[in-house]
């Protein structure tokens, strides 16, 4: 099972990297004055550009032809069952084509391609490659998380008072304020904020100690599968949404184990919950 689940991390990397050799290749055209086609989802600020879906079509087949009888889940083209039925092997592949598609388009490289393995619904092996920077992040359920091959392990900050916490906001306007109002209050109680466009490699960054922790709400499953993953396998304490209603059925929060409970019992106390 072991073997196993280091080729899954394996695949998850080689494919990821693949697709950001195809978005850094799209960056500097863009950032050279090429035009991308963009297009919006939930909102006119939530927006999907061409590169978004070339990526993700090249992941899935990529996938298709190394692990022909898993699962795929994407944020652009939703699910596609294994080729087989008779044969699913039960692991369902779960893809973020660009996550940060804001920053990309803005010419910021604070983007990256995320790739996990899920059994049963629990990330078991993934990778967030950066394509601006190549930075590769991977873990592997029991096994570690890894920066360009470096072990990776949290931060231990004294207390809440000192600690940097990362955050994103919402798509949608209303639950924006909603959320600048909890991080006002939250800023008398820790260090600072930092709100940097990409829940996968904010999480990453929980595991390298460049933030202390990382909150957000409203994200899915692809902005979250591999990088939770890697800030878990790095000793953070990780909350999925979902595992703790009291914060919110939709917010995930990892943190370094030192101020995981002052920071969860502030985030009650500023009003987590109705955001």
């Amino acid at each position: 099972m072991e073997s196993d689940l280091e080729n899954l991390t394996a695949t998850a990397e080689r494919v990821a990297v693949e697709a950001a050799d195809l978005v850094r290749d799209a960056y500097e055209s863009m950032v050279a004055g090429t035009s991308v086609s963009v297009d919006t989802k939930s909102s006119e600020t939530d927006v999907v550009t061409a590169v978004d879906t070339a990526s993700e079509r090249l992941i899935r087949e990529r996938l298709a032809t190394l692990r022909p009888h898993d699962a795929v889940l994407g944020e652009e083209e939703g699910t596609r069952t294994a080729a087989d039925s008779s044969e699913d092997t039960g692991v369902t592949w779960v893809v973020d084509p660009i996550d940060g598609t804001v920053n990309f388009l803005y010419g910021l490289p604070w983007f990256a391609v995320s790739v996990a393995a899920q059994i049963d619904g629990a990330t078991v092996a993934g990778a967030v490659v950066e394509p601006a920077s190549g930075r590769r992040w991977t873990a592997t359920r029991g096994r570690g998380a890894w920066l360009d091959g470096r072990p990776l392990r949290c931060s231990a900050p004294e207390s809440l008072g000192v600690s940097l916490l990362a955050t994103g906001f919402a798509y949608q306007s209303e639950q924006r304020v909603r959320q600048a109002e909890l991080v006002a209050r939250l800023l008398s109680k820790i260090r600072d904020i930092r709100r940097q466009g990409s829940a996968a490699l904010d999480l990453c960054a929980v595991a390298a100690g460049w933030v202390d922790a990382f909150v957000e709400h409203g994200l899915h499953r692809w902005d979250w599968a591999a990088g939770a993953l890697v800030a878990a396998e790095a000793g953070a304490v990780v909350t999925l949404p979902g595992e703790d209603p009291a914060l919110g059925e939709d917010t995930i929060l990892a943190s370094a184990p030192s101020i995981a409970e002052p920071l969860r019992a502030t985030l009650l106390e500023c009003g987590i919950a109705d955001v």
